[in-house]
């Protein structure tokens, strides 16, 4: 008979499967909108690494509404200056924008920030679509670039989130990316932004470390073997989106031989026994830090394993699990 391990994992894989495939499916668009000469396509080509939109050194090289696609999922709505949006393409740009997953709205930290025209522009799309990031472009070039965040902030009520960029050297992406992902993940379309993405690496450990973190709130249930279930769908998860990211295939019995397998190299074989049977009365076998620490070692060792291009197989995850663990814990 089947323990209650083995029933939770397969009936977890099967729903942690289908939902992410489920949202590979789903289509993601961005709205694009800025004064002429902001950096909006040269900002998107620098997040994805590669030519999706069209780029000038000429002010107002966009003319017209375009729409670029990038992969199957991604697509991007570039617009011209404010003022030619208002006046030939107000009711096509307003309907790009409120079906827009999140609208990037470009400002020149070189030039006029935050303009009345920019401003007001600005009011009218938080009508439409709440889920809007202030790009603050050109950095780079700009004077008392903190002061400017302070313009803004204070000027739209701290309202919206305003990220400080240059595209042209590649400052703060990261970031941007990071609120990018963050306004995706509760529409469960953030797996399609990150594989298009041009640093994988980042995402991954941002996905590792809120799965630690969720796995230690589960070891925490002061339940006794109530913990293993949680965990497990934590970790499964974790799993089966790195395997997507990087454009590898994991089996269900794979997956569950791996889990398995690190737990009991970690805690014991008996413990392990007793946990997945859910004694009564056995207590919680895996505490919140031991938890957080497993499942964080395993997303890294699983990350490791796929970045090196090497086979996830069994002794070399334990390997890599091991080595992650030990960095951990040595760290605090």
């Amino acid at each position: 008979m089947a323990s209650k391990f083995d029933a939770a994992f397969n009936q977890t894989f099967n729903e942690q499967m289908e939902s992410i495939n489920r949202s590979l499916e789903e289509d993601v668009l961005f709205a694009l909108i800025g004064d002429i000469n902001t950096g909006k396509s040269t900002t998107i080509n620098a997040l994805f690494g590669a030519d999706v939109a069209p780029t000038s050194g000429l002010p107002g090289k966009t003319v017209e509404i375009k729409k670029y696609a990038y992969k199957e999922h991604i697509q991007f709505v570039d617009t011209p200056g404010l003022n030619d949006v208002v006046q030939t393409h107000s009711q096509e740009t307003i309907t790009f924008y409120k079906d827009a997953d999140v609208v990037l709205f470009f400002l020149n930290a070189a030039g006029t920030v935050l303009s009345e025209t920019e401003a007001k522009e600005l009011e009218k799309l938080a009508t439409i679509n709440k889920d809007i990031l202030i790009v603050l472009n050109k950095v780079d070039i700009a004077d008392d670039v903190p002061s400017l965040l302070h313009y803004i902030q204070e000027k739209t009520s701290y309202r919206f989130k305003v990220i400080p960029i240059s595209s042209k050297t590649g400052f703060n992406l990261g970031e941007l990316e990071d609120q990018i992902g963050d306004i995706l993940q509760k529409k469960n379309k953030e797996l399609q932004f990150a594989k298009a993405l041009k640093d994988k690496s980042r995402i991954a450990n941002k996905w590792i470390n809120r799965s630690s973190l969720a796995a230690a709130s589960a070891g925490a249930i002061p339940v006794p073997g109530s913990d293993i279930v949680p965990i497990t769908a934590v970790q499964v998860g974790l799993m089966i989106k790195l395997a997507k990211l990087y454009e590898k295939t994991i089996t269900k019995d794979r997956a569950k031989e791996l889990i398995v397998t690190n737990l009991v190299s970690n805690i014991g074989r008996t413990a392990f026994r007793q946990l997945s049977k859910f004694v009564p009365g056995w207590g919680s076998a895996i505490s919140a830090g031991v938890a957080g620490t497993l499942t964080w070692s395993l997303g890294k060792g699983i990350k490791k394993i796929y970045e090196q291009g090497l086979d996830l197989n069994v002794e070399t995850l334990v390997h890599y699990t091991k080595k992650f663990k030990a960095e951990r814990e040595n760290a605090k």
